[in-house]
Order: C-alpha cells, then structure tokens, then sequence
C-alpha cells in the first residue's frame, strides 16, 4: 500500500498552535484519499513553531498529486492555528511543498495547491481550473472595495482594524512592536516634556534645540549648526523627507513676477534670469496644492495658518540650489510680496520656515498618505481579487503587501479620521488633509508611478546637471532591481 509522509509547519508567532483536530485528504490525478486524522499518540501536535510529519497510507496510488486539504475541528474552544506549509513526500521519493501562510479560523475546509508559480493557461486539468477560480471567488468576498470619503482612491470595507480578514491584520507581535516603536519614537524626541510647545508658539529659536536633547549624531549636530542656511535649505529639496517637488524652471511662471533686478545679487554667472532659465540653472517648487485649503479651526483657542508658496531656486558655480526668491501665496499683489537673500535676515529665514512648513503638509498628506499608503492599498486589494496564491506575481507582491491594509485601516480608525491625530496635531487638520487628498488625486497619474518617467518629467534625471540628487540615483538603483 502506497505510503505518503505528511510535514506540517506551525507558524512561529504567538498563539498560532493549536490543540484542534486537524485532518488531511489528499487528491491526485487517479483518485482521492481519505481523510486522515494528523495526530501522534502522547504528543502535543501543531505546537507554536512545531514542524510534525506524519505518516499516510492509501489503498492506491494517487497519481500526481494536485491538492491537499487541510480541515480542523474544534477540540475544547475555537483555537486559531496558523499554517506555513504542508510538504509532502510520494511513495516514489518526490517533495511537493504546498504553502498556506495563513490562518485557519473556523471548521471549514483549506484546499491548498502546490507552490509551484503556474499561470491560468498552465492549468491542464479541470481540478485546478476549479480550484483556481474558487479561490478567487471566495477572496472577492472578502476583499472588496469601498468608497472611504469622496475623491479618495478606493480602500477595503471595513470600518475597523478588527473587520479585516484574519490574515491581513497585525498579528500580536507587530501590534506591540507598533506600540513600542511609537513610545521610543515619543522618548527620544523627549516630546512629553516638551508637548506645551507644540500646542502654542515657540518663543525662541532654541525651542528647535530641545527637541534634539536625546538625538545626538553627528547628522543632528551638523543639522543644527546649519539649518538656517541657505545652502542647507536647497538640498532639503534634493535629499529631505520630500525631495519630489523639484523640478527644473523653464519658464517663470507670471503668478511670481520675479525680475532681473530681484536676483541679479544671486546669480553667479553674469547671465541674465531668461539666459540662466534657458542653461537650465533655475529650479522651481510650487505649493499651489495648498492654495485654498482650510487651515485647522478645531481648536478654539488656536488660531492656525497655511501658506501656498512659490520657492525659486539657483544652481550655482559650486552645483549647489540655493534659494533665490520666495513667495507666500499664489497671487502676486502689495499683500503677497516676494522675499529675498538681500532682505532682512529674519523675514527672509520665516519666509523659508513657511515654505518647509508647507512641504511638510505636502509631504505627510500627498507623498506619504496618498501616493505610498492609499495607493498602495489599491494595488494590494486588486491583488487579492484578482491574482490567486499560485499565480508567479501573487508570489512576488504578496510579502510586500504584508500589512500594508492593515496599517491604512488603523489610519482611518485613529489617524485622518475626525477628532483622529491629524485633526489634533496638524495645521491641515479638520478637514484640509482630506480637500488635499481630493485635489492630489485630480493630478495623479499612472506615469507620475513610474519612478525613471517622473525624475525625467521633472527635468531632473541628468546626473551631470545636477550631480547630488542622491534620491534620484539611489531610486535608480531600487527601480532596475526590481524591475
């Protein structure tokens, strides 16, 4: 009688044993078995981390196998187990592994197929035909869309962290590593202490050197000595938190009526505006996705501002962008004037101050929220509707995909939700991170995605012209691997 050795691997993360029954059928090309109790007499089976085998014997040969199927049944309680993977030795000494990585909740049946990558046209018999497309049926029904505010991408429906599919929800461990990550975060920016000064104005420029108390690095030290400079303002563009603004000037724009006279103390090589815009020295940051937002008003007692600047910049002889001309707001008028270098030192370093204030809401709201998070978010429910666990792109996106649901659930639980952290914390709160998201979306398009596309479209792709944009020759680098 032909016999089969079964290995089953027990998820090592916490509580993922079980003391449930589990049961295993096998299904080959020339018949089925049955279904065979996995238990060995005194021993605790399917322990935390635990790799068991076990023995099965069937009356005859099965053929190739195709499927295994794993059902569990509760014991004493429901008990949750969760299943790396099954592998399986024929009687003629060949290993199938057939992979599960996934919890199984309730008494019904898993069919698992082996974890070679197959594509539909690869599917020669009707049992994986079947198999495939039920998969994909039955994840449809878990994984759908939802409209979560309008003119947002689409997100799953589920109002909280606790509705999402077991398997795509912070298992126990990264819950707390969540938690604690946050804590040390908040210990090291000795923010307790210092939490009145976020939630009125800062008195004095040495308010910025508390906040460094318990970060000190060489990086923080230099930071520190030099952030009110203006050479250390421009690289902020090229190598910051939110070096994707940038782009290259070829036109001055009539919303900044810059002139000659305005920036000839700031131009290095006795050209004039036109002829340094036409060599390709001028770059260009615009903030015009700010202009019209509403500035956070849930807090009585504070009175909060938003800025929509224009920032110029200038490459000069050293290939450094500096900062040659600032301007607040959209609309040129006596009421919006232009700032420059040659202006008093403090209006021209609050006109900067104003400009990365407004990076920062750009930056939390459109390049991290929207177009990491939430767009994200799109491309892994597609992958679970569409593409099932055997298909080769399933198996490369999937451990990519690792929570990423799950922490843009709990945003929309705790972070841009009403009275969640934003409406608290940010200037954009109440309601301007979402108008925000709405307007972004207007301009986001599939090219933008595409990182070489994007570096190019903004002018910024040559590395001779502009030889320190390490974002763009570090993204490079991860885009030709990947790709």
């Amino acid at each position: 009688m032909p016999s089969y050795t079964v290995t089953v691997a027990t998820g090592s993360q916490w509580f993922a044993g079980t003391d449930d029954y589990v049961y295993l059928s096998l299904e080959g090309t020339a018949g089925c078995s049955e279904r065979h109790l996995l238990d060995k007499p005194f021993y605790n089976d399917f322990e935390r981390g635990a790799v068991d085998s076990y023995d099965v014997t069937v009356e005859e040969d099965l053929g190739e196998i195709q499927l295994i199927k794993i059902e569990k049944r509760k014991y004493w309680y429901q008990d949750d187990w969760y299943l790396k993977h099954v592998t399986v030795k024929t009687p003629l000494g060949d290993y199938l592994e057939f992979p599960c990585y996934r919890w199984i909740t309730d008494e019904k049946e898993v069919v698992l197929r082996d974890g070679r990558a197959k594509l539909p046209r690869d599917d020669k018999t009707q049992i994986l035909k079947q198999h495939r497309r039920k998969e994909l049926e039955n994840r449809q029904k878990m994984y759908r869309w939802k409209e979560w505010h309008p003119g947002f991408p689409l997100s799953i429906d589920a109002h909280c962290h606790s509705e999402l599919p077991r398997d795509i929800q912070f298992d126990n461990e990264k819950g707390i590593d969540f938690i604690l990550n946050y804590s040390k975060a908040m210990e090291n920016l000795y923010i307790n202490r210092f939490m009145h000064m976020f939630q009125s104005s800062w008195s004095d420029f040495a308010d910025f050197e508390k906040i460094f108390v318990r970060i000190s690095n060489t990086i923080s030290e230099y930071v520190m000595q030099h952030w009110k400079e203006d050479f250390m303002f421009g690289y902020q563009f090229l190598n910051g938190c939110n070096p994707v603004l940038i782009r290259r000037c070829t036109e001055i724009p009539k919303k900044l009526p810059v002139t000659m006279d305005m920036v000839e103390c700031s131009l290095e090589r006795n050209l004039t505006l036109e002829e340094e815009v036409k060599q390709g020295n001028i770059f260009i940051v615009d903030y015009e996705l700010l202009d019209g937002v509403d500035a956070n008003k849930t807090d009585p007692c504070t009175i909060q501002y938003l800025a929509a600047p224009i920032c110029l910049l200038y490459k000069n002889l050293e290939n450094k962008i500096v900062p040659i001309a600032i301007q607040l707001g959209q609309k040129p008028g006596p009421e919006n004037p232009i700032f420059l270098p040659s202006d008093a030192t403090y209006d021209w370093l609050l006109a900067k101050i104003w400009v990365r204030s407004s990076d920062f809401h750009i930056h939390q709201t459109v390049t991290h929220l929207l177009r990491t998070h939430l767009v994200s978010e799109v491309f892994s429910i597609a992958m679970f509707r569409q593409l099932p666990a055997v298909h080769p792109l399933f198996k490369l996106l999937v451990p990519h995909m690792r929570f990423t649901i799950a922490i843009n659930t709990k945003a929309r639980e705790q972070l841009i939700c009403e009275c969640g952290l934003f409406d608290k914390a940010n200037a954009t709160g109440g309601g301007g991170h979402v108008q925000m998201v709405q307007k972004a979306m207007k301009d986001l398009t599939y090219s933008s995605l595409c990182f070489p596309e994007d570096i190019k479209a903004k002018g910024m792709d040559s590395k001779e012209d502009i030889p320190y944009y390490y974002y763009r020759d570090d993204g490079i680098k991860v885009w030709e691997a990947i790709k």
